[in-house]
């Protein structure tokens, strides 16, 4: 989409024609800057740094199209590049949640052209971001928690290598409500059986120590002895090897290996549609809040920077809701 000449600015420059086959330059070293800050210096995860980078070359690709192939600069664009951008998107079917995260991206990267690169304003701060439908997450009920793990013992019966490691994922996850990441990122050391603590790497490389339940610490030490024996088949051996949990090769699982696994038992309940690996730490959260824990509780348990991002469980707490209710209301 082009926009008229009238709207564009003096900086933007002489528009060509329809055919004209020069490109503009594409800017990279800024963007290469900015992705190094938020990977070296902001700690941000890599999904964020890589989503970051995905949002800046769409943009990039956009405003080669949108100065009509004339050289542009970052001080070229204005608000009504980046609204244009944002229809362009729309178009292309992203949804609000994706072109919301995009206009955030270029926020901060013309905020951290500011301090770095001197350049002058931020036309991505005067735009409105599209108004987000809220989402209340996935979450297991206790019945559907019950015959997840009744299935997974069942294929952890005879102590099979797969079936244990498993088990002990689910335990994980549904004892401490980490995140993915951070159940793939998951090392031997950070494990304390004994304290019965568990010391995960969050967003920003942050650090936090969790409670372990005794389901899931019965699993690992169940899972331990066949992870040393898959280490041990390994050719060259596999005693510099460090993370918990392992593929039946005897190296890492991947964010993606464990992602898979655990779709594959949420997909096996009844009415299990829609369950994600996600769903498992919202229902940590849910569970808690039912059973009448304290909100912030939850908050440092789940990692969240923002008490208003741990609140959303609030809404899918019915359990508790109702014994507040009947606790409280004189003819409930």
């Amino acid at each position: 989409m082009k926009r008229p000449a009238s709207e564009a600015g003096a900086g933007a420059g002489a528009r060509a024609g329809p055919g004209a086959t020069s490109r503009a330059r594409r800017p990279s070293h800024e963007c290469e800057s900015f992705l190094a800050f938020l990977a070296d210096e902001r700690n941000d995860s890599p999904h964020t740094v890589a989503a970051y980078a995905r949002d800046l070359d769409a943009f990039r690709a956009f405003c080669d199209d949108y100065f009509g192939g004339t050289d542009w600069t970052w001080e070229s664009v204005d608000r009504l590049t980046v609204r244009s951008f944002m229809g362009h998107l729309g178009r292309r079917g992203l949804a609000k949640r994706s072109v919301s995260r995009a206009v955030s991206a270029l926020r901060t990267y013309y905020r951290f052209l500011n301090e770095r690169f001197d350049v002058v304003g931020n036309p991505a701060a005067a735009v409105r971001s599209p108004k987000l439908e809220k989402r209340l997450p996935a979450v297991l009920d206790r019945r559907q928690i019950e015959d997840l793990f009744k299935f997974a013992e069942t294929l952890a019966a005879n102590d099979d290598f797969s079936g244990v490691r498993d088990l002990t994922i689910l335990e994980f996850f549904y004892s401490t409500g980490m995140r993915l990441s951070e159940l793939a990122g998951l090392n031997v050391p950070d494990i304390d059986i004994v304290s019965e603590v568990v010391k995960v790497r969050g967003k920003g490389r942050k650090e936090r120590l969790l409670p372990v339940g005794s389901y899931a610490l019965a699993a690992l030490r169940r899972y331990y002895p066949l992870r040393e024996e898959r280490l041990s088949r390994r050719m060259h051996g596999g005693r510099g090897e460090q993370a918990v949990f392992l593929s039946v090769r005897g190296t890492r699982l991947s964010s993606r290996g464990v992602q898979y696994l655990v779709r594959r038992f949420l997909k096996g309940l009844e009415a299990g549609r829609g369950l994600k690996v996600h769903s498992l730490r919202h229902s940590f959260a849910t569970h808690l809040l039912d059973a009448g824990a304290d909100l912030r509780a939850v908050q440092e348990l789940l990692g969240h920077a923002s008490l208003s991002t741990t609140q959303v469980y609030t809404h899918t707490s019915v359990e508790r809701l109702k014994k507040v209710y009947n606790q409280a209301h004189p003819r409930a």
